[in-house]
């Protein structure tokens, strides 16, 4: 029997996709787990796995290909000899289940008539819909995903024996609205951005078409700039003794590892958020959320944009593990290859801008975290030392900025200080 392989989620809150490349052709034989394409989300391309056997029969859809949605049918294999003319495959493609692959229950004979293949439809629709009907939920719980169009296979159920009850459906509905939160259309909230063809001659311009991830960057920025409430909070820190400690530890750490500024940055935000946990927080419709671990999403400039990789449970981790961590984050940003779970699930971002020169800046937040620090450059500067004598520093800008929600003034700047205060001493993130 043939079967059908649909476009897969490869993210909780992913819609659709790219296929960027097939690395399969039709007449081809693969396995279970077998790399098949390559699918371009919002945020990375990552490669996608067969969890299915057989012959590639047809690709049904092209290279480059954007907005292919979830779940619909992408290519299908068959068992050798088998002929599959005459089946509408696009016509089958219902996103009624996150599923990967779905066997056909009857494939067309080489000389298929109409009521041959309307019976092979209506059977492959039975079949999917009985797949879903198996699912273990209570008759509440379906009712309520039909209402609120919650998909029940993306659900794991906290009833007797991992049946879905009614407040899984309610809790997936609400995260699924917050997930969505930037999946408003920009055409619903933002003007449309043109150049006016009586100003701007077309043949005075070039046009680069914007990718998933500019336009998923632009819209979301857009709607945290107009949503958010946000406001600044700015300090300057001395880091000369940070620069000796960093020297003195990268003398004794492991061969190929080097601890940069921003690795002991990291450190310094989630020992801070720590010692101020009403910082390491979200604003949501039911509530302050309010987390148990410091997870650093720091800032990754990639070609048409960034990505925000995410150091986990930081307040945990040796300097050494988060500049390996952070390396390895860095390139796979650059050459769009995280996983969604490797930039998902921040609680606060860091944004160093400083190997540019750029002396000051603020940054917008990027939710559902509270708080944000822009990092400017180091540069010499005179001040005054514990003497009161005239001296010469080396000096950071930083700012902070805070979702007023949530953060107000003085536990902005309570955070503040204890940041300042690991980053001036760095050793007693050692202790």
């Amino acid at each position: 029997m043939p079967t059908v392989i649909t476009m897969p989620a490869l993210s909780p809150t992913m819609e659709e996709g790219t296929l960027s490349r097939w690395l399969v052709k039709v007449g081809d034989e693969v396995t279970s787990g077998d790399i098949i394409a390559e699918i371009e989300t919002d945020k990375a391309t990552m490669e996608v796995e067969s969890i299915d056997e057989g012959i590639v029969a047809k690709l049904l859809v092209t290279e480059g290909t954007e907005q292919v949605a979830v779940n619909s049918v992408i290519a299908v294999l068959a068992e050798e000899g088998e002929d599959i003319e005459g089946v509408d495959f696009t016509s089958l493609s219902k996103p009624m289940a996150t599923v990967t692959s779905e066997k056909i229950v009857k494939v067309t004979p080489e000389h298929t008539n109409e009521r041959e293949t309307l019976t092979i439809q209506k059977n492959y629709q039975k079949s999917f819909q009985q797949s879903s009907e198996r699912l273990k939920a209570s008759p509440l719980a379906k009712k309520t995903a039909q209402e609120k169009k919650v998909n029940l296979s993306g659900i794991i159920g906290s009833g007797p024996e991992g049946r879905i009850i009614n407040k899984d459906v309610l809790g997936a509905s609400q995260t699924r609205g917050q997930n969505n939160l930037f999946e408003v259309s920009q055409e619903s909230l933002i003007a449309p951005q043109v150049l006016d063809d009586r100003v701007y001659s077309p043949d005075s311009y070039t046009l680069e078409p914007l990718d998933g991830v500019r336009r998923t960057v632009a819209r979301r920025l857009a709607l945290s700039f107009m949503q958010v409430p946000h406001f600044p909070l700015s300090i300057d820190i001395q880091i000369d003794h940070l620069l000796t400690v960093r020297q003195d530890l990268n003398r004794y750490a492991p061969e190929r590892v080097k601890i940069s500024i921003n690795d002991i940055l990291i450190k310094a935000c989630a020992q801070a958020l720590m010692d101020e946990p009403d910082c390491n927080a979200s604003y949501t419709d039911k509530g302050i959320a309010f987390h148990k671990s410091a997870n650093v999403s720091v800032a990754v400039a990639i070609p048409g944009g960034l990505m925000t990789p995410v150091i986990f449970a930081a307040q945990d981790k040796k300097l050494t593990q988060i500049s390996i961590e952070m390396k390895d984050l860095a390139e796979r940003a650059r050459s769009r290859r995280l996983k969604p779970q490797e930039y998902m699930g921040g609680t606060f971002s860091l944004s160093n801008l400083g190997m540019f020169g750029i002396k000051n800046f603020g940054s917008i937040i990027n939710p559902p975290e509270g708080m944000i620090l822009s990092v400017g450059a180091g540069e010499k500067r005179p001040v005054f030392d514990e003497q009161g004598q005239l001296a010469k520093a080396t000096v950071i800008s930083v700012t902070l900025t805070c979702d007023h929600r949530v953060i107000g003034g003085a536990e902005g700047a309570k955070w503040l200080q204890a940041f300042r205060a690991y980053v001036e001493k760095p050793e007693t993130m050692l202790l």
